[in-house]
């Protein structure tokens, strides 16, 4: 079987060649890029920095009861980030909850409007769907090495690395809510005179709000996921703390760091959790 390899595809060269074409050629929208992700980044950080601990505790609480209506998950809340203020993680947690918010506005900022266009346009989606597929198996320390050499070192390449592999939550679960959108509601609609813009606002968009929440929740849970390796791309966060202990065999700071990921990880599910 030799001749097979001998007709090796070269496909590792041509993405060599794609990146340094890239690198060559666009390098004025990649460090447009990078400047308005950095100003988000910045912006959110200092949100979540400035004021005292206890304020950013309390307000995160007050929308534990505004989203849930549950004292216990509002008790939950403070009792979870008691516990990092306790580990003395709290500047760190900050920084993890700065990479989630940041991509939380990138996903579902691009991904509903994406998904709704898809849900519009069944050939787009058919088109969309290798890509999408692309983009959440693709290992993700392979396009951690573009992130690197587009963008440098720091949070902006750990940001648009998350974003790539969590997108496409929001859009196929857009779509999913668009487009099992009962016949029925969208031909009520029509009758009574709607335009497609309104037939997307008051029916559609209402229709599928559960799937578009539930994408929510799913862009939060993957962006946590990818706090340790976007560590290994210089973004701060919890991630740090992981990678370090690794590379020292440090097994109680792993487990320490590890535990306070957790307990972010629980108490954004219970805030954003919707049942039903």
């Amino acid at each position: 079987m030799d001749w097979i390899e001998a007709a090796k595809i070269p496909v590792g060269k041509w993405a060599g060649l794609a990146v340094n074409w890239l690198t060559d050629h666009g390098s004025w929208f990649f460090d447009g890029l990078a400047n308005i992700v950095n100003a988000l980044i910045d912006a959110i950080l200092w949100a979540l920095q400035t004021p005292p601990a206890w304020v950013i505790i309390l307000l995160f609480a007050a929308l534990a009861w505004f989203l849930q209506r549950s004292w216990t998950v509002v008790v939950f809340v403070l009792l979870g980030f008691l516990y990092i203020l306790n580990q003395g993680y709290w500047e760190e947690t900050t920084e993890t909850l700065t990479l989630v918010l940041s991509a939380v506005i990138v996903c579902m900022g691009i991904g509903v409007p994406v998904g709704i266009a898809a849900a519009h346009r069944p050939r787009l989606y058919s088109a969309m769907r290798p890509v999408l597929d692309l983009m959440q198996t693709l290992p993700t320390f392979v396009y951690l090495i573009p992130a690197i050499v587009f963008f440098g070192i720091g949070m902006v390449p750990g940001l648009i690395a998350t974003a790539i592999f969590v997108i496409p939550a929001p859009i196929r679960l857009t779509h999913l809510g668009i487009t099992t959108t009962p016949k029925e509601l969208k031909e009520a609609g029509l009758a009574f005179g709607a335009t497609p813009g309104q037939l997307l606002r008051k029916v559609e968009l209402p229709w599928a709000m559960p799937q578009i929440m539930a994408g929510l929740t799913q862009t939060i849970m993957l962006s946590l996921s990818m706090v340790v390796i976007a560590a290994l791309v210089g973004a701060d966060g919890l991630g740090v703390p992981v990678v370090r202990a690794l590379n020292t065999v440090n097994t109680a700071l792993g487990f320490e760091a590890g535990l306070v990921i957790v307990v972010v990880a629980i108490i954004l599910d219970r805030v954003f959790r919707r049942e039903g």
